[in-house]
């Protein structure tokens, strides 16, 4: 079982990498790209600040790039095996990387005769009597001076883009646009006398020069940031291998739209879905799967018929209008008003103790009771519709083993009712309830995007729809290899209890 075990854990990677890239490029080619929320945020802005902050996108999150080359570089990113520069963490447990030099300039040949080359810093040191504070605080501060002169630098780029853009529209300039919208230099520069003879050309020189002073002061404090990473203001992440090959953990990446580390983000909404679901599954199997065993043993009795038209209504009905109409009559002031209508937590829990206590003659329900108070209605809605899937699958599974010749044989052998139910009846019927299980186990981690959206449980689901509405690349890309790992984790662990529970399974 090792030798195949060891072979599916090999086999997901590519299946991990065909499912991430299949993804990324959903995205990328999607209307828009990725970051397409970003790039019009703030409303109708005008030109020049749409295409600063579109170069700035572009800049920091190389979306400028090939797509299959901005991919290949977020798979370096999160594997665990990384070749280069060692990436270094912060104390927020942020990955820190090298800085990345400023791109030389289009058509800098018009405005000056060459571009001043800067080499990297060498030979920088800090003081032995520096501490890790003021190490962190000076490379932070310089990170700030080198990120204010990169805005200038995009900023002048965009300016000078505007211009010749301008330019090549009152000269009825043809393909001087690609399919985005954006300055083709090649066909700007074919044409370099049009604008040289035109009336705006003084702005143009002036909008060039100005870039170029501003490539060269992004490049003298990217120099600057560059001798202060390696001499190493943070501790280096991982360890080690061979020359340039290093281990460290996944670097999942910053988030577009919340521009936080998205560990983070996922470390805070993934425990409020696996609290959820391990509440909401054990209490579906502790009701379908008796329900299921006790239907199956009397079947065709009125428990029989009861049980499975109750179950079947209960799944007929829709989850979001069940949502609704709990935060409608259960949660509302104008009728019940029992149960609090979002959140998992009252304003004031943090100062509540754990358990109800008595103080000054009133009752606090404590911490406990006030979650559970708070996840009473998103549990009673995850739960119901699982009763009838699983219980009509008990039962149909027992149904067909009390059939089985070898169940006659025990009970010509004189075998007890009960033992023939549960050692050979049930224990042969929990194939199908072991595939059922393993396919609803990674939504222990994916979250459910309906209840967290409606009673706003700040959970997997509803931080995986935010990043697909935001199109969030980072935030998305690491939810989908997360869910995808499960998943395959949950069909190599099916195929492991099948070897558990029926004896003629064999991986050999």
């Amino acid at each position: 079982m090792l030798t195949y075990i060891l072979r599916r854990l090999l086999f997901m990677i590519p299946t991990l990498i065909g499912i991430t890239l299949l993804v990324f490029l959903i995205i990328a080619y999607s209307p828009g790209g990725i970051g397409a929320s970003l790039k019009v945020s703030g409303g109708q802005m005008e030109a020049t600040s749409a295409a600063v902050r579109e170069a700035y996108l572009e800049d920091r999150y190389g979306l400028d790039d090939a797509p299959i080359v901005q991919y290949f570089r977020w798979l370096g990113r999160v594997s665990p095996v990384k070749f280069g520069t060692r990436d270094q963490i912060d104390p927020t447990g942020e990955f820190v990387r090298s800085p990345k030099l400023p791109k030389e300039p289009k058509l800098w040949e018009w405005f000056a005769s060459s571009l001043t080359e800067y080499p990297e810093a060498s030979g920088f040191a800090f003081e032995p009597n520096e501490t890790d504070k003021i190490k962190a605080r000076t490379y932070r501060r310089q990170t700030n001076i080198y990120a204010q002169a990169r805005a200038g630098l995009i900023t002048a780029k965009a300016e000078l883009d505007q211009l010749l853009g301008a330019e090549a529209g009152l000269a009825d300039l043809r393909g001087f646009r690609d399919s985005k919208g954006k300055i083709k230099y090649s066909v700007i520069n074919k044409n370099r006398t049009i604008f040289e003879a035109s009336d705006s050309w003084g702005q143009i020189n002036a909008a060039g020069e100005l870039l170029v002073n501003n490539y060269t002061t992004a490049q003298i404090e990217w120099t600057t940031l560059k001798g202060f990473f390696d001499a190493q203001p943070f501790p280096q992440a991982g360890f080690g291998v061979i020359g340039p090959i290093s281990v460290s953990s996944p670097d999942l990446g910053r988030s577009f739209t919340k521009s936080r580390p998205v560990i983070l983000l996922i470390k805070d909404a993934l425990p409020i879905t696996i609290l959820l679901n391990l509440i909401a599954l054990p209490i579906i199997y502790f009701i379908a799967i008796p329900c299921g065993m006790l239907a199956a043993v009397k079947s065709g009795s009125l428990f029989d018929r009861l049980s499975g038209a109750f179950f079947i209504g209960l799944w007929s009905f829709p989850v979001p209008l069940a949502g609704v109409l709990a935060i409608g009559y259960l949660s509302s002031n104008e009728y019940l008003g029992l149960f609090p209508v979002a959140g998992l937590h009252d304003a004031a829990a943090d100062g509540f103790t754990y358990l109800p206590t008595r103080a000054s003659g009133f009752w606090e329900r404590g911490y406990l009771l006030d979650i559970i108070w708070h996840v009473f209605l998103p549990i009673m809605c995850l739960v119901y519709g699982g009763f009838a899937v699983l219980s009509k699958q008990t039962r149909a599974a027992m149904l067909d083993n009390f059939n089985m010749d070898y169940v006659r044989t025990a009970k010509a052998k004189g075998v007890s009712h009960k033992n023939v139910v549960f050692a050979h009846v049930f224990r042969n019927s929990l194939l199908p309830l072991i595939t059922m299980f393993v396919s609803i186990f990674p939504a222990m981690l994916a979250g459910s995007v309906v209840i967290e959206q409606i009673f706003t449980v700040p959970g997997m689901g509803r931080l995986t729809l935010e990043s697909i509405n935001l199109r969030d690349r980072e935030l998305l890309l690491a939810n989908t290899m997360m869910i995808s790992a499960v998943n395959l984790m949950a069909l190599l662990l099916a195929d492991i209890l099948y070897a558990f529970a029926d004896p003629r399974i064999s991986f050999k």
